[in-house]
């Protein structure tokens, strides 16, 4: 029957709190944490010697901070926007790809743009390497290039107010970045920074360490599958009445001929592109398991 199909019971293995949430905490703690010994330990000088990235840093051996600088923040706004991007990208990619891989992405993002930007300080100090750097942006632009290749259909609100696809956000804001990055004007942008997290988003859904993600079969497997039925009830989110006419098929009959062809589809075309009866077919599945 559709309740004793493993991907539609509840997963007792799935942690209360998601990876995302958690680095969100802990992004806030660390700038917490800064906050606190800047101000009552009189201890700025000190972390941005040790632990905001630099390339004098670097050259003094100080690897750490290619680290900890991504949980470093230059003030109370600055961290609130890189928080606001780790909620809105981060669950998703998380959702999609798993725990471990989005915490992958989004350190290695943040890895490679750190280099990137030290790197550039190392070349041309003069336009690079004034000031150190500081911030979780690096890792939330990785998480953007991967949100934007996973759904690049999804509508995406610039300021909350200007609508913009997925995969045009992605060009205009690396366009934006690589700009500045080759003309640097300075501003306490981390602009090289930004444009590694964006090409390391990009190489690794494309070429590296998960290029399925990006043809995600729902059927090779229970796991998957169940996940996907999972994140698809909550991501569709219909609020419509129950349509008991959207299914008077058999329960097994109903998934192998209604449920199955729609989560073919949200693997090739994204989420975004099901359509009001299909969101529908989904609730009436939820609803057969809640009715056992």
């Amino acid at each position: 029957m559709l309740e004793d199909r493993s991907y539609m019971r509840a997963d007792p293995h799935r942690p209360a709190w998601s990876a995302t949430a958690l680095l969100m905490v802990a992004v806030v703690a660390c700038f917490a944490l800064q906050c606190i010994a800047m101000v009552y330990g009189r201890q700025e000088a000190w972390i941005y010697h040790h632990l905001a990235l630099s390339t004098d840093g670097l050259k003094s051996g100080y690897v750490w901070q290619l680290l900890s600088f991504q949980f470093l923040h230059a003030g109370f706004w600055h961290v609130v926007c890189n928080l606001v991007g780790l909620w809105f990208f981060g669950r998703t990619v998380e959702e999609r790809l798993g725990a471990p891989a989005f915490l992958k992405l989004y350190f290695l993002a943040g890895l490679v743009g750190g280099v990137l930007q030290a790197g550039l300080g190392w070349v041309a100090p003069d336009f690079y390497g004034k000031v150190p750097t500081v911030g979780a942006s690096a890792g939330v632009c990785g998480l953007i290039a991967v949100f934007a290749l996973l759904e690049p259909d999804a509508e995406i609100r610039v300021l909350g107010v200007l609508p913009i696809k997925a995969r045009h956000f992605l060009w205009v804001s690396g366009g934006v970045a690589a700009f500045f990055t080759f003309v640097p004007l300075g501003g306490g942008y981390a602009h090289a920074a930004h444009l590694g997290g964006f090409l390391s988003g990009v190489v690794s859904m494309r070429w590296s360490i998960n290029r399925p993600a990006l043809h995600w079969n729902p059927l090779q497997g229970r796991r998957r599958k169940r996940q996907l039925v999972q994140a698809a009830a909550q991501i569709t989110r219909w609020r419509g009445r129950p349509d008991d006419s959207v299914s008077p098929l058999p329960p097994e009959e109903f998934i192998s001929k209604e449920v199955d062809p729609i989560l073919d589809k949200i693997s090739a075309h994204g989420i975004h592109s099901l359509t009001p009866r299909e969101r529908q077919i989904l609730e009436a599945a939820r609803a057969k398991m809640a009715k056992r």
